[in-house]
């Protein structure tokens, strides 16, 4: 049977392709939510160009008809339909004095008049909580949800007798009974003594394993501290695999293991020009407004936490009797760069070991334009959260670094670990295991 998807705005904004998702169905679009559109339209964010993408489409499809009636979508076998909420039943309970109650408003009035099913598509928790109480069937956009609980950690253990992993370690290659996917880490333990393991990878083929090739002990003097972060630097120093992504709670080492694999990549082995790092402008908490001074003055307030990073591992190499420079050195001479998220659409980045920070907090469509950035010669590491999301309309299952996980997973220039054991501190790895 036919069905009515009223959208809400902020899926729009999410998505502006979001109205080509729903098949064969009809969706609604309240003339409110072309309002608050127009609001967004001279943003210069991600944001902005959403609705301006949107207000264009919509004007496209004027040309198939009026849109207060049902147009064909075209892409799709749906057809699109603007409606104006001005006319609502008399029994609508919530006052109309507010967006949110208007579009709903659309909803209420389908759900009374239209005899096919009424479902209202929302990413705000509080609007779908609302449609239920008014007996609306409430959706979230989920065409680019994934199952977290699910999701592809990179890597996976495989138990077997002690004498089997001392003859493949020998032998350096396994072919194993069960599928591996491209660049994906199997941990081979001994059934009768834990303590004894070995670790392996599929490198060029899926069919085999073979013991890892990674001799370095450590990238710029951090010394990996568990397996995950072996597994991480085997990836980041690999340029066959041109996108990697790091998920882990806060102290696992993902963002430092990613910096010292760029700073070695560039200073050491002169694979790439620079080292480019980028991250989203979130503040965590209550935002402190506009900041002063000049635009590397601002941007040096976001970038703090890669400031630390850097610092920590140029202050190590030093204390190991290695000539280090300072951060700052290291910027002016253009061996790292330090871009704000929002400078990076339209550039085309050839020969860049570029590292995105904080990737958990980027939509789909945002994670997509970053990677379409990355050049001829260029690798690409997200690094992130899923459980730390500072987007309201994102969580573990819809945020742009999930996303790239499940996609990316089955292709050869992919890689991914989760790491799992906090190592900044007793402290830190307490706060993440029970706060």
């Amino acid at each position: 049977m036919k069905k009515y998807f009223v959208l809400d705005t902020n899926v729009l904004l999410h998505n502006p392709n979001s109205i080509y998702s729903f098949a064969d169905n009809t969706v609604v679009i309240p003339i409110t939510v072309i309002e608050e559109i127009d609001h967004f339209k001279q943003d210069n964010t991600e944001t902005g160009r959403n609705a301006r993408f949107v207000i264009r489409t919509l004007d496209r499809l004027r040309s198939q008809g009026t849109l207060a009636k049902e147009v064909p979508l075209g892409k799709v076998k749906g057809n699109l339909i603007v409606d104006f909420e001005s006319r609502l039943p008399r029994e609508y309970p919530l006052r109309s004095d507010s967006p949110d109650n208007r579009i709903l408003g659309t909803a209420y009035k389908y759900t009374s008049k239209k005899r096919a099913p009424v479902i209202f598509v929302s990413k705000d928790i509080n609007a779908r909580v609302k449609a239920d109480a008014l007996g609306i069937e409430a959706q979230d956009f989920e065409q680019e949800k994934v199952d977290f609980d699910t999701l592809y950690t990179g890597w996976r253990e495989h138990k077997l007798p002690e004498r089997d992993i001392n003859r493949i370690s020998r032998a350096k290659t396994f072919k194993p009974d069960f599928a591996v996917k491209p660049n994906e880490f199997v941990l081979l333990v001994a059934e009768d003594n834990t303590h004894k393991h070995l670790l392996m990878r599929s490198y060029a083929s899926t069919t085999k394993i073979e013991k890892l090739k990674l001799q370095k002990k450590s990238v710029m003097n951090i010394s990996p501290r568990n397996m995950q972060q072996v597994m991480s630097f085997d990836l980041l120093l690999d340029d066959r695999v041109q996108l990697v992504a790091l998920i882990g709670q806060a102290g696992t080492g993902k963002t430092l293991v990613a910096l010292a694999a760029g700073l070695h990549k560039v200073t050491k082995q002169n694979s790439y020009e620079c080292m480019l790092v980028t991250r989203p402008i979130m503040p965590l908490g209550k935002d402190i407004g506009y900041l002063p001074g000049s635009k590397e003055e601002k941007l040096k307030s976001w970038m703090q936490p890669i400031y630390d990073n850097l610092s920590f591992i140029l202050q190590v190499s030093r204390t190991s009797g290695t000539k280090g420079a300072k951060v700052d050195d290291l910027i002016d001479n253009n061996v790292i760069e330090l871009e704000p998220l929002t400078y990076m659409r339209g550039r085309s980045i050839p020969n860049q070991f570029i590292v995105v920070d904080e990737a958990q907090n980027l939509t789909p469509h945002e994670v997509k334009t970053v990677i379409s950035r990355a050049g001829h010669g260029s690798k690409l590491v997200l690094t992130g959260d899923p459980y730390q999301i500072d987007n309201p309309y994102l969580d573990s299952a819809s945020n742009g670094l999930s996303y790239v996980v499940e996609r990316m997973k089955d292709q050869k220039l992919f890689g991914a670990v989760r790491l799992e054991r906090s190592e900044r501190s007793t402290l830190a790895s307490l706060a993440a295991e029970l706060l």
